[in-house]
């Protein structure tokens, strides 16, 4: 009985070193060092005001006058349960200083269910999704109502519906492409004056499909980088849906977001796989027209300069980078070259 004992100790110490030796390795490998040129936190942005709660960080962008948008979810939580239709009693959009972070003005109480992505076009028009309603909306930057689409609380995949759309990307001739969504899994095209155009895309793994199309941007040629989260890829398209190619290797990760700069740097939000008891990834990519690795940072944690589910990033004029979190992580940090 003694030696059984022996041997069912000896088992469970190998046992948990060979874990413990596994996770150490997980977490390297989850979290390798910084590479690139180099960002770095800019410490306490922002600065919110006594009794403004700031809620998961959906969507954010960048104004041409520099001031910060940001799309939260207030009091709502979301964790990917069925949505209840009810509105968010709660400001919904702030718009913050660049250089404090102070907050120069917030709107959007009783206007959404589940606030999801948010793009600023070339007039500095707003463009926000939500999840819970279904619907897409167009606002200039004062808060005034300019556009909708998509009928509220509805959700379906024909030409006037959509079903959980997730983000915006707006052509220099104001065509604009829808990713949608959660549960579509296409991409929409409508004219600038909301006329349905086309749409590609279904529920799978092979080219021009998705899963969970979760971030969309254009590149200066118009071509279309579709954010493909649950296949851990970056697909790219022509104007019309054409199938290019696509970027996917362990490097990459799993695109949560993807945004294109004036100079055409790719920045890639690698949210992770969301793992609860084992070492995670939580990145910011950099990225050449290529999708040659130019830079990287962060990591998974609650730490200053860390990660915990990121969701969006937006480029100010100046080159700095805006990150906002969403699940428990509710916060958004500013970095600087």
């Amino acid at each position: 009985m003694r030696q059984l004992i022996r041997y069912l100790f000896t088992g469970i110490v190998l046992l948990a070193i060979g874990f413990s030796a596994a996770w150490i390795i997980a977490k390297y490998r989850a979290s390798p060092p910084a590479s690139g040129e180099a960002y770095r936190l800019v410490p306490n942005w922002p600065q919110l005001p006594n009794g403004l709660v700031l809620g998961q960080v959906a969507g954010v962008d960048v104004a041409s006058n520099g001031n910060v948008f940001v799309f939260h979810r207030a009091e709502r939580i979301w964790n990917g349960e069925e949505i209840e239709l009810k509105f968010i009693a709660s400001p919904t959009v702030l718009v913050l200083d660049s250089a404090t972070g102070e907050v120069i003005e917030q709107w959007g109480a009783e206007m959404f269910v589940m606030p999801h992505g948010l793009t600023i076009d070339h007039e500095d028009h707003l463009w926000l999704t939500d999840v819970g309603l279904h619907q897409v909306f167009k606002f200039d930057v004062k808060g005034h109502l300019l556009m909708t689409l998509g009928e509220r609380g509805v959700a379906a995949d024909d030409a006037n519906h959509f079903n959980m759309p997730t983000d915006v990307a707006i052509a220099p001739d104001g065509s604009f492409y829808v990713s949608d969504g959660y549960v579509n899994s296409r991409v929409t095209k409508f004219s600038s004056d909301g006329q349905f155009i086309t749409s590609w895309g279904t529920k799978g793994m092979d080219s021009s499909q998705f899963d969970v199309p979760h971030s969309i941007t254009l590149d200066s040629q118009g071509l279309v980088y579709v954010a493909d989260r649950g296949n851990a890829r970056i697909q790219i398209f022509g104007e019309m849906g054409q199938f290019i190619k696509e970027w996917k290797d362990s490097s990459l990760g799993r695109p949560w977001a993807v945004r294109i700069d004036e100079s055409g740097e790719i920045y890639v939000v690698d949210g992770g796989d969301q793992n609860e008891f084992w070492p995670d990834r939580a990145r910011i990519l950099k990225l050449d027209s290529q999708g040659n690795m130019l830079a990287s940072f962060g990591s998974y944690g609650r730490g200053p300069g860390q990660f915990i589910w990121p969701h969006t990033i937006a480029m100010g004029p100046d080159g700095a980078l805006y990150v906002g979190e969403v699940a428990t992580g509710m916060r958004i940090q500013k970095f600087t070259k």
